[in-house]
This record gives structure tokens, sequence and C-alpha cells, in this order.
């Protein structure tokens, strides 16, 4: 069986010479030691000294020279909003107490899809929309293009809106007392 037993970081090398690729999440991103199938059908034994983080664009060295491309698999990912920065802060120590990865993204924050954390942070007082993941827009046909396009000008006008109206807690009112005049 062919090893990998380096690593060509994104950018570092020439992706159009790969040979084959691996599509991982993040957790199948971080290793030491597995075997490994291409899309193309390249098995190979991952062999590096320590565990790594693999990043999308990296290429895997095999011990013939040949690269095989890693690609991070797409995750649904949870986008967390806040009433102000202090809010935010709060709820990010409150993720990182869990050791759960973190993306930030401006004022935002996401993770990836965790039903038992999204309910503490709703208990938090958190605004919470799921992150429709559109990289591989291809693979779904180009056909739902127009569609998710208008889908993510519509998000991109709503989200903001949604944020100024959560509570001076950070939590997205109940429907009553969206109705409520003040």
């Amino acid at each position: 069986m062919r090893r990998a037993s380096e690593i060509r970081a994104a950018g570092t090398w020439n992706a159009a010479t790969a040979i084959d690729r691996v599509v991982l999440d993040a957790d199948e991103r971080h290793r030491r030691r597995i075997t490994l199938t291409g899309e193309g059908g390249t098995a190979f034994l991952l062999d590096l000294p320590h565990a790594t983080a693999l990043k999308d664009g990296d290429g895997l060295v095999l011990d013939d020279g040949a690269i095989v491309r890693v690609a991070g698999k797409p995750e649904p990912l949870v986008e967390i909003a806040a009433a102000g920065s202090h809010e935010l802060a709060r709820l990010a120590w409150h993720i990182g107490n869990r050791h759960t990865d973190v993306q930030v993204v401006g004022d935002k924050l996401r993770i990836r899809r965790d039903h038992v954390l999204e309910d503490m942070l709703r208990g938090l007082g958190a605004g919470l929309i799921v992150v429709t993941v559109f990289a591989l827009l291809a693979g779904f046909g180009a056909w739902m293009a127009p569609v998710l396009r208008s889908q993510g000008v519509e998000l991109r006008v709503k989200l903001p809106q949604a944020v100024d109206h959560l509570t001076p807690e950070g939590r997205l009112p109940t429907p009553e007392e969206m109705n409520r005049v003040v």
C-alpha cells in the first residue's frame, strides 16, 4: 500500500497536479495514521509523525511523489448572534468551556450542529441560524443556483434585522413580546 508521510500546505503546491482527492470533515482531518481512499480510488496509508490538523487544499505527498489533495467536507453549521459584544463573549466562553471548535465570523460565532449546545445557547439568549453549506453547489445541480442566490440575499437582509430584535438579555423575543406595543 502506498504511504503519505509528508504534507504540502495549501497554496504551496500546484493543485492541478493532484492525482486524487480525499474529502474529510473537521474531525477526520485531524489525524496521524489512517488508511484513506480517494474519490478516484487511490488507496494509501496516511502515516505522519504526530497528529496534524489537515486543511482544505493541503496536499498529501505519497511515497512515489504523487500528491492527493485534501478537501474539507461541507458541514452544517449554526451561526450564533448576540445582542452585543459582552453577550457574545459570554456565549463564546460557554462554547469554549465545552471544548467545542468555534469559528469567529465578524460579530457572529459558528459551530457545528449540536442539538445539546443549540438548546444551551438558546437558553442563554442566543439567536441561532442554521447555515446551509453551498460549497458543493454543482453536486446538487446548477439549476439550484438562482434559488440559493436569492435565499442568500434574503438571509443577508434578514439576519441583521433579526439581531436588531434581540431582547436586552440577548435572546429572541417570543411572539407575544413581538406583538406588544411599547
